[in-house]
């Protein structure tokens, strides 16, 4: 009696528990609810939109759970304009010019005797298939996730970003798992891939979208929960720097800026000061360091204004 196959039991998640485990042993630290969600949606094979304002790790809970679920990565990055073509696929061009000039006695042979450039244009059509062939394709982000030998994870990223028209074309490819050549057919997943959706809410999407994924909003993460990111990225920053960094970054989140300090620059701003050798958070050292969390000069004078609260949070 042959053994039973454990693929899909090492590949997918047992529980919220374990999904949260696998989470963190690929250095991201989930909450009960980005766990549950991410959990669900493996089990129920549906795409998660994941919807927050940028910064608060949206994309990298993507790359994560493509390392926990053992998943190949591929990202479809979306912006205004975007169209089927460069996300699907494009034919290779210029290598199909370059076999015509190899194959060109081929292609004389093959019109030898027709009297027609009509009679000789219906001989080369019959030799479509040849040139428009997987040969000559050129698979774009949601074709490579179709066509992938093994399992993947597709992120749509910042989807809000596409036209409608897009997100609609979407929407076929998220329900059919397949996708339409017109030269070559439809070709079906070899393994359904599993697809996130992030949205920073620059646009209001579609209801027909939001019924075919799961829904999860991310924000910026609690103290506790950012103190645990900080510790785990950077164990050379002290416990005490650690903690004031948090707090300080919640004080200037709190104010009203054009842009808040996401997470990856609050790991920047508190290795900064451990590579400074600050041994904790004084007026100076944050009027001294404010460009490395804040990007927009305006937000950088509304924070100077507040120099006091940020220092002393």
């Amino acid at each position: 009696m042959s053994p039973p196959d454990l693929t899909p039991a090492i590949r997918s998640f047992t529980s919220v528990e374990d999904a949260a485990r696998r989470l963190e042993a690929v250095g991201y630290l989930s909450s009960p609810e980005i766990a549950t969600a991410v959990f669900l949606a493996d089990r129920m094979n549906k795409p998660i939109l994941v919807e927050g304002p940028a910064g608060v790790g949206k994309t990298e809970l993507a790359r994560a759970l493509a390392l926990a679920l053992d998943r190949g990565f591929i990202r479809l990055q979306c912006y205004e304009g975007l169209d089927e073509a460069k996300a699907l696929y494009e034919w290779e061009y210029a290598k199909q010019l370059l076999y015509t000039q190899l194959l060109k006695d081929k292609i004389g042979e093959m019109t030898q005797g027709t009297k027609t450039l009509a009679e000789a244009a219906d001989r080369l059509a019959s030799g479509d298939a040849v040139f428009f062939s997987e040969r000559f394709l050129l698979p774009r982000p949601i074709l490579q996730a179709q066509l992938s030998d093994t399992p993947s994870l597709l992120l749509v990223d910042e989807i809000d970003k596409a036209d409608p028209e897009f997100e609609a074309f979407l929407l076929e490819v998220l329900s059919d798992n397949a996708v339409t050549v017109p030269e070559l057919g439809t070709i079906k997943a070899k393994h359904i891939p599993r697809v996130i959706l992030t949205s920073n809410n620059a646009r209001e999407l579609s209801d027909a979208l939001k019924r075919r994924c799961l829904h999860l909003h991310i924000d910026f993460p609690d103290r506790e929960r950012e103190l645990r990111i900080v510790r785990s990225r950077l164990p050379e920053v002290s416990q005490v720097l650690a903690e004031q960094v948090v707090e300080a970054v919640a004080a200037i989140r709190a104010l009203d800026l054009k842009k808040a300090p996401s997470i990856s620059e609050t790991l920047d701003w508190a290795q900064s000061l451990a590579l400074l050798n600050a041994e904790s958070l004084t007026a100076d050292v944050v009027a001294a360091t404010l460009n490395l969390v804040l990007k927009y000069e305006g937000d950088i004078e509304k924070a100077r204004a507040n120099l006091p609260q940020i220092a002393q949070a």
